[in-house]
């Protein structure tokens, strides 16, 4: 995890990385998954298929559709330690990305974790 004034939020005013980090944090407690992304992604795309696939309900924010999306992606970096989309929490808890979510459902763990927050009933 970075320093609120990490070289990921370069060009950002500390009291507003400060406001976008809260913003994410009330963000990734709104649905039991919340996927920050960005439309043209492709991993983006493979872990909201996956998600669909698995009868996930999940809260999408399209963070090139935002109008503080780099902002707030600077603040995501700062917080969870990860620059890049997607960015992915379960149950309010920080999970990664694409390699994170695809290497816990290979290891039989991401069902699991998705029961535990409610967001799948089987």
């Amino acid at each position: 995890m970075g320093s609120i004034l990490s070289s990921s939020s370069r060009g950002v005013s500390k009291e507003a990385l400060a406001a976008a980090v809260d913003k994410a944090k009330e963000i990734s407690l709104l649905a039991p998954v919340v996927v920050f992304s960005k439309t043209y992604c492709g991993y983006c795309q493979r872990v909201k298929r996956l998600l669909t696939q698995l009868g996930v309900s999940y809260k999408v924010v399209e963070l090139d559709k935002e109008g503080d999306g780099d902002v707030v992606q600077s603040a995501l970096a700062d917080w969870t330690g990860l620059r890049t989309v997607p960015n992915v929490f379960i149950g309010g808890n920080h999970i990664g990305g694409c390699d994170s979510v695809t290497e816990k459902h290979q290891a039989g763990q991401l069902v699991p974790l998705l029961r535990s927050a409610g967001a799948v009933k089987t």
